[in-house]
């Protein structure tokens, strides 16, 4: 098992390639075929795991990654869990503005406000941008894939004038004074 690396392929023209890792693959299907149906200008590939490390008997097929999006399910406990598990096999390069998180069942009655606290705490920790989307509707998904298609175009370099690092810095999640005080 190897570490997922940014530069560690050549990229190819015009196409952007995005890494959705989610636990229970649920709305990482969905997500994915609107996001490859969504975009005609630009050859997009999507690749889907359950969690990281990739199997390494692949990896000389794989693609260039532009972008790891980590799908976590606030409902699911485990997917959180899954999700920090997968993180030590990304390497440090990756998080100068080429992985985000993106959020779903944040407002299902059911779930612990300690749970979107600690996601909003992995993604201020690690400085990326935390997206939150509607898993339950097509309305929803289709806003999380247009929204996951601009990112991916930035850190794939399409976009003139912007790049992942800078998308990175104006999107990353922020925590109030009074939360950051719990990382010293």
């Amino acid at each position: 098992m190897s570490t997922l690396k940014p530069f560690s392929k050549i990229p190819e023209l015009n196409s952007a390639n995005v890494l959705l890792v989610e636990n229970e693959e649920q709305f990482q299907k969905k997500l994915a075929d609107v996001i490859v149906n969504a975009e005609k200008d630009v050859s997009v590939g999507v690749r889907l795991a359950r969690r990281l490390p990739l199997p390494v008997e692949n990896e000389e097929t794989r693609p260039c990654i532009d972008l790891v999006v980590f799908i976590i399910n606030l409902s699911f406990e485990r997917s959180f869990q899954s999700v920090e598990l997968s993180l030590k096999y990304v390497d440090p390069g990756f998080f100068l503005g080429k992985v985000c998180f993106l959020v779903t069942g944040a407002r299902c009655w059911s779930v612990s406000s300690d749970r979107l606290q600690s996601v909003r705490k992995l993604a201020t920790s690690l400085r990326c941008p935390l997206l939150y989307a509607e898993d339950q509707t097509v309305e929803g998904v289709n806003t999380a894939a247009a929204r996951l298609l601009r990112v991916l175009k930035v850190t794939a370099g399409l976009t003139p004038w912007a790049t992942g690092l800078s998308l990175s810095t104006l999107t990353r999640c922020t925590l109030s004074s009074d939360l950051e005080g719990d990382f010293d």
